[in-house]
């Protein structure tokens, strides 16, 4: 057993010897993840005590689950989880719209329509959400807006869309997708590159229409990479990006926009409670994990794919 493990030993010294100028390229990226996401692990116990800034960290008192408590008694927490919940499922419900997309770009044979319909919707992941914000701001106001304009030119009535809870969603998620559908059907156009042109010529002898081909080739081919970022996307699935949500977000549609990351920002930086954001932080880390766990242990056995 002692030989194996010095043999062991011996084998990543003589391959970190051979390779070290590649393990010298990962120095920097793990560096980052070092400083900016793993030192700062050691403040998650702030969540399990009553945090006071001229105490320090070690010297607040413990308070327990206390915070925990509070948050899941508190009136408000169902409306935020199920916000978040809800927020999260429908941009999850447009996961396959870059796939489709993609085997779409994937068919044209024109190559002069293909780059410029590729740069079409790839510029929109360059604009920052400022930006982006601002122009559904100018597009659907209710009195300026071009929207608006068009449905009173075909006799409908103005529609507040920025301050109705029932079109916020809406506006949220599709947005999104618009500013990064681009983004996700490069990945699934490499992906597709990689496919072997001999199964194509195959099915063509066989027969096989281009739908068929694309059903029973390109899509089996990119299926690892889709249950990839599939199990990414889980991962994250809590994980809403806040700042779009609160730019967008008004007292008329916060029926429907409060969520638990917009929550934690009001009350850990803009009213002080530090300890109870970080609880209210923890706990949809911990939701983001087991999420993780799950749909990475369910892929890896009916498919064979998983992160790990």
């Amino acid at each position: 057993m002692k030989k194996n493990q010095i043999s062991k030993r011996h084998d990543v010294i003589n391959s970190f010897r051979r390779n070290w100028q590649l393990y010298l390229f990962l120095l920097p990226v793990l560096t980052y993840f070092l400083i900016f996401h793993y030192v700062p692990m050691y403040g998650v116990q702030i969540a399990f005590k009553d945090y006071f800034a001229n105490l320090g960290m070690f010297g607040s008192p413990w308070v327990g689950f206390e915070h925990f408590e509070r948050f899941f008694d508190s009136y408000y927490f169902w409306r935020l989880l199920k916000n978040t919940l809800i927020l999260n499922a429908y941009s999850l419900l447009l996961f396959p719209l870059p796939i489709i997309f993609a085997l779409m770009l994937n068919e044209l044979r024109q190559g002069a329509f293909k780059k410029w319909s590729q740069t079409l919707t790839y510029a929109p992941h360059f604009i920052s959400v400022v930006v982006v914000v601002g122009m559904l701001v100018a597009f659907l106001d209710p009195n300026t807006g071009i929207v608006n304009h068009f449905l009173r030119a075909i006799g409908v009535e103005p529609i507040h869309f920025l301050t109705s809870p029932e079109w916020f969603r809406h506006i949220y998620v599709w947005s999104g997708q618009w500013q990064s559908l681009g983004w996700g059907t490069i990945i699934y156009l490499a992906a597709l590159a990689g496919v072997n042109p001999e199964l194509h010529e195959a099915a063509k002898v066989d027969g096989a229409s281009r739908f068929q081909r694309i059903v029973h080739i390109n899509i089996p081919s990119i299926l690892p990479t889709i249950i990839i970022l599939f199990i990414l996307n889980i991962g994250n699935f809590m994980q809403i990006g806040f700042e779009k949500v609160l730019l967008m977000q008004n007292n008329l549609n916060s029926e429907t926009s409060d969520i638990i990351q917009t929550f934690v920002y009001e009350a850990g930086l803009l009213e002080g409670q530090y300890s109870f954001a970080a609880a209210i932080g923890l706990f949809e880390s911990a939701i983001n994990i087991v999420l993780l766990i799950t749909v990475n242990q369910i892929a890896r056995k009916v498919s064979n794919n998983s992160l790990w």
